[in-house]
Parts: structure tokens; C-alpha cells; sequence
């Protein structure tokens, strides 16, 4: 009798099955197309050849964005670039399904061409949050009037665009944030886009044509930067503006304004701002800010401001006028940048020893931290900086970075030498 011993088998692991491997695929729906919609389309597109179950999942996505990466490669031929790039925007428009909440158009070489008016209408059957259209080259776009049919936009963004409404456009009723740049609107157009938007809280107006005095009527806004050619600027409504950013692109002639208007502009701009807290005056709107009468300090203070940057000429006595009046109506003031912005050649009376007064002792009680940059260390730059450290007395940090390295060492030693009105004033010098 034959005993027949069976041998143990050694204990198998347990395997996986493909369902585990494939974790990604069993994410929710909304969570697979989220991270579709981060991909650039050329890959999210590719992604239909994993899977038989991968290959529509694209065409769900809700975010659409035509930008360089849509193409792998360079070429010269500008004609064969557009029509590529317009026949994969066809095609992802053809087979895309599902609802459309985001298209973003900005490719550098594409043209403001005729395709475009095709998928704007394409996206404004669909339920659209937030467009962006930026047109690279060529002459300003004028998008269609479809455009103004998405009543469920959030967000808008034209970049070179001609904007004309058309007669029965009412407004946007959902839009929450405007950015408009090198664009060309009317005086008109622009005052009724704006006020026809009762939810607005952000708008960004750069590099514009045809609207001359900016009338900003927005009950909700909290976000205003500006930056262009304009003569006048005005809030209404604004209540709630709480960050401004204000640059003029063009020098202006205060002796010829002040002839024909003599109204305090400083007065007109602050009235309809009882609660900025960051205020930044670019280029040369200080200068418009000191046309007319200047008063000592504003009759209702900034008493919510803690940021305050400005671009000012401190060999300008109106400038500087100015500058001091908005710091005596900041007292609350935590940080303070100053760009010097030096004129070659100027007309206007010239200041030699205006921050050597004594303006206001202790003016800064709160002040913290300072920034100063693009000073050359001539006498009115210096004496900014004296006026200020001797006026801050819980001042921790102040920066100083030259237009230049000219006379630096010099520049390092005087600044040391200043009195100091905080125990732990830091100064810092950083190399132009």
C-alpha cells in the first residue's frame, strides 16, 4: 500500500484586481473631470486612449482652455498655425457634451478671425461662467452680440476687443468680475456696462481708448485698478471699495488745469471712499491728485487705510503737498512704499527743504513698515527720509533701494546717521 503525501502549497498572496490598480477611474465623476479640466486640452483629449471607459471623459469636461499648449509645435507658417489651432477647437466644440462653464481663448499667434464669433455662439447656448478672450494680434475684436446674451456670467476678460453692445443689452446680472485691457469703448458703453453690473466686486480697466472721465458706479465693488489715458475719475455708489490701484499713463500740466479748474480733486476722489484699505497711486495720477486746492488732511480720514504706495517726483512741491496731506489722513497707516519718480525736465516750481518742516510730530503712530525706492540720493530724496524715521515710532523695517549705484556709499552712511524715533527701526539696503 502506496501512501501518496501531498505537498503544501505555498500560500498564494491575495492579487488585486484591476479596479484596485485602477484608482483613478474610480474617483467620482465631478473629481475625474476636475482634473481633466487642469490638464492641458491637447492632454486631456489624450486621454481617451487609456480605456474604453476613459474615451469620452473629456468631452465632459466643464473648463475649456485654447492656449499655446494646445499646439506641441513651432512653425513659421502662421496660416498653417491658425488653421490647426481652428480645426481642434472645431472638434473639441463638435464632440463636447456637456455643460460649458469655462472657455478661455488666448493663443499668441490667433487672430481676433470670424471662427471665434462661431464658438462664442457655440458656448452661449450652454450654461458659460467665465470667458476670457484675449486676441494677441491684429486689429481690435469686436465680439458678438451673443456674447452679451450669457446672463449667467461670472467672470469676463477681453483682451484687445472692441466693445459695442447691442441697444437692448441690460446688464450682467451674475458678473462678479470685469477685466478689461487694450480695449477701445465708448464713454457711454463703459458707464452703463459697469453700473448695468449690480454684483460686481472687481474691475480691472488697462490701456483703453474713448472714455476720457472714468464715472465708477458700482455698489458692490471692492476691487478697482486702473491704468491708462484719462482726465478725470470719479466714484459714485462705492462704498464698500476697499483696494484701489490708480496709474496715469500721460504727465499733465497742473499750471494749465489749475486755470481752468480750481475744485480739489483730492476732496472729489476721496468722498465716495469711506472704507479703502490699500490704496496704490501709479505713474502720474499724483499729480492729478494735486491739481486745485489741497488741504491740509482730508475732513474724513482714511481711518481704515493700512497700505499706501506711491509714485511721486519729491522735487515737486505739489507732489509733495499732496503726498502729505494723505498722510496726515492715514492714521492708521501700517505700510508705506514710496517709488521716486524723477523729471528731467519740469516747469513746475521745484522743492529744496519741504520735508525739513515740521509737519506733524509723531505723524506715523502706527506705521511699521517702509519701503522707499528710486531714490538717487539728492537732497529732497533724503529728506523724505529723515522726515520719516524721525516720525515713526514703532517703525521695524525701513527698505531702501537706489535708482542706481551711484553714490552709494555715501547714500549707505547718510541714511545711518539719521535720527531714529523707534528703538528698533531696521534699515535695509538693497542693491539697484
Amino acid at each position: 500500500m502506496s501512501i501518496v503525501i501531498k505537498q503544501r502549497e505555498p500560500s498564494r498572496l491575495p492579487s488585486k484586481t484591476d479596479a484596485e490598480f485602477d484608482r483613478i477611474s474610480n474617483l467620482p465623476g465631478h473629481v475625474i473631470y476636475q482634473i481633466l479640466s487642469r490638464l492641458p486640452i491637447r492632454d486631456a483629449v489624450r486621454s481617451s486612449v487609456l480605456s474604453r471607459k476613459w474615451r469620452y471623459k473629456w468631452a465632459k469636461i466643464p473648463c475649456l482652455v485654447f492656449d499655446n499648449h494646445c499646439l506641441n509645435f513651432s512653425s513659421q507658417d502662421q496660416s498653417f498655425i491658425k488653421n490647426k489651432l481652428v480645426n481642434i477647437i472645431d472638434h473639441v466644440l463638435l464632440l463636447h457634451n456637456g455643460p460649458i462653464h469655462k472657455f478661455k481663448l488666448s493663443h499668441r499667434d490667433l487672430l481676433g478671425v470670424t471662427d471665434i464669433d462661431r464658438w462664442i455662439l457655440c458656448i452661449s447656448r450652454s450654461s458659460i461662467k467665465e470667458v476670457v478672450l484675449e486676441i494677441w494680434k491684429g486689429q481690435r475684436y469686436k465680439p458678438p452680440s451673443c456674447l452679451f446674451n450669457c446672463q449667467n456670467l461670472v467672470h469676463l476678460e477681453l483682451f484687445n476687443c472692441l466693445l459695442e453692445p447691442p441697444l437692448m443689452f441690460k446688464g450682467f446680472k451674475n458678473l462678479k468680475s470685469l477685466d478689461l485691457q487694450h480695449i477701445t469703448i465708448t464713454q457711454d458703453v463703459f458707464e452703463k456696462l459697469v453700473s448695468s453690473c449690480p454684483s460686481l466686486e472687481r474691475l480691472t480697466l488697462m490701456n483703453f481708448t474713448g472714455v476720457t472721465h472714468l464715472v465708477i458706479d458700482a455698489p458692490n465693488l471692492q476691487f478697482f485698478d486702473i491704468g491708462g489715458i484719462f482726465e478725470d475719475v470719479s466714484f459714485l455708489n462705492t462704498v464698500h471699495l476697499s483696494y484701489v490701484s490708480i496709474g496715469l499713463y500721460v504727465n499733465i500740466d497742473n499750471e494749465e488745469n489749475d486755470a481752468r479748474d480750481n475744485s480739489s480733486k483730492l476732496l472729489r476722489f476721496f468722498v465716495n471712499l469711506p472704507h479703502i484699505r490699500r490704496l496704490e497711486i501709479q505713474s502720474y495720477f499724483l499729480k492729478y491728485l494735486a491739481m486745485g486746492y489741497v488741504p491740509s488732511r482730508l475732513p474724513n480720514l482714511c481711518v481704515d487705510l493700512n497700505h499706501l504706495s506711491i509714485r511721486i517726483d519729491f522735487d515737486d512741491l505739489e507732489e509733495n503737498t499732496a503726498a502729505l496731506c494723505l498722510l496726515r489722513s492715514c492714521p492708521n497707516l501700517l505700510e508705506l512704499e514710496m517709488l521716486a519718480r524723477p523729471e528731467e525736465q519740469s516747469s513746475m516750481e521745484r522743492s529744496t527743504n519741504f520735508w525739513e518742516e515740521d509737519h506733524w510730530s509723531s505723524l506715523f503712530a502706527h506705521l511699521r513698515l517702509v519701503k522707499v525706492s528710486g531714490i538717487s540720493g539728492v537732497k529732497s530724496d533724503m529728506d523724505f527720509i529723515k522726515f520719516l524715521l524721525s516720525n515713526s515710532p514703532v517703525l521695524e523695517q525701513l527698505t531702501v533701494k537706489p535708482a542706481s549705484q551711484e553714490g552709494e556709499w555715501e547714500l549707505m552712511k547718510e541714511l545711518l546717521r539719521f535720527r531714529r524715533a523707534s528703538i528698533y527701526a531696521e534699515v535695509i539696503y538693497l542693491d539697484p
